[in-house]
């Protein structure tokens, strides 16, 4: 598979310590602004709710690095914060607005201060991974939930690597992809499928990838064996059995997965799209398949992405590899966030969408 070139970028825009040391716990000084542009989130709703302004630069704290964010990645779940939808998600997050008033996760950037206890990187180190309010120009993330940028990766591809990557991973685990076996990835066009697609190509799968005719070209040229129209073609009439299904679609029943599996096969639920407002059908599929894994030899699991550097090094190799290639629908500037997520919304993208700082 081709490599997306890329270009390598240096820590310009500041002068960092050299020493970790220097800076562990010290708020944003010297070199760098008091205050910098940031997405800020005054509720729940639309983009309506969302506002590009000066927000404070944060401080790292324990085990923290703060980064100088080149890109940030915009995936599904920035929409659901946005929302506030299911409504469940507010029990953690904030119920009038999110606790965390800056947008974003996914970010890849450049290192410019660490907080006590770092140690994993320094000042001038140049990262990706998942970060707290990364749709700004800084932003403070957790060692542990980073990782060395992919040599050859330049940060926009980088950037929407972190949680799509990281999902799309640990779902093929959790459906125990190995070579030979075939794999139906629902909703491969996207940002999580289009790295499902890649990665169970990459362990040697035979891939079926399943979305709208109008992106079955996009979804054929990251190698799947064959494509399905989710409109037309019912994947559980009927027709092949699978030994893993990476469903990222969210809207199958687990009864219809589990009809589709082979026997002794693994579907993985990795969305929940379509089950109302409250708990957005997620919990529910889970309980489903959980009592439908007891019979018959197929087994429906539920996933959640779990943030961790040792899974991000591991897509790491396999981009650095050429395996797997991040793919991009869309840049938008920090200002035009609004038209980011309206993209977003539109069921039109191929890949993902990245926001410049």
């Amino acid at each position: 598979m081709a490599r997306t070139s890329g270009t390598s970028h240096s820590a310009d825009d500041v002068t960092p310590d050299a020493n970790p040391a220097a800076t562990a716990g010290k708020p944003p000084g010297g070199d760098l602004p008091a205050t910098a542009p940031a997405v800020l989130q005054r509720g729940y709703g639309g983009p309506e709710v969302l506002e590009v302004a000066e927000y404070p630069v944060p401080r790292p704290g324990e085990g923290e690095v703060l980064v100088q964010v080149r890109a940030a990645g915009l995936a599904r779940g920035a929409w659901h914060m946005m929302t506030g939808t299911p409504y469940l998600l507010r029990a953690g997050v904030g119920l009038r607005r999110p606790g965390q008033p800056v947008m974003g996760h996914n970010l890849a950037g450049t290192v410019v201060a660490v907080g006590a206890g770092a140690s994993r990187f320094r000042p001038g180190d140049e990262v990706y991974g998942i970060g707290r309010g990364s749709f700004a120009s800084f932003a403070c993330a957790r060692e542990d939930k980073l990782a060395a940028r992919p040599a050859g990766l330049d940060f926009e591809h980088a950037a929407v690597v972190p949680v799509s990557g990281l999902t799309a991973l640990q779902a093929l685990d959790a459906a125990g992809t190995a070579a030979g076996m075939q794999v139906l990835v629902l909703g491969a066009a996207g940002g999580v499928g289009s790295f499902a697609v890649q990665m169970a190509r990459a362990a040697g799968a035979e891939v079926t990838g399943a979305c709208s005719p109008a992106k079955a070209g996009f979804v054929r040229s990251l190698e799947a064996a064959a494509t399905l129209d989710y409109a037309r073609e019912d994947f559980a009439a009927g027709g092949p059995r699978y030994d893993a299904i990476i469903d990222i679609a969210g809207s199958p029943s687990p009864a219809r997965l589990r009809r589709a599996l082979a026997p002794g096969g693994t579907a993985v639920m990795v969305g929940g799209e379509e089950g109302g407002r409250l708990t957005g059908g997620f919990f529910e599929r889970q309980v489903a398949g959980a009592v439908l894994s007891l019979f018959g030899g197929r087994r429906l699991a539920g996933l959640m992405c779990r943030e961790n550097a040792a899974d991000l090094e591991r897509v790491t190799a396999l981009i650095e590899s050429g395996d797997v290639v991040p793919q991009l629908d869309a840049r938008y500037p920090l200002a035009d966030v609004a038209a980011a997520i309206r993209r977003l919304e539109s069921g039109q993208v191929r890949g993902s969408i990245v926001l410049h700082p």
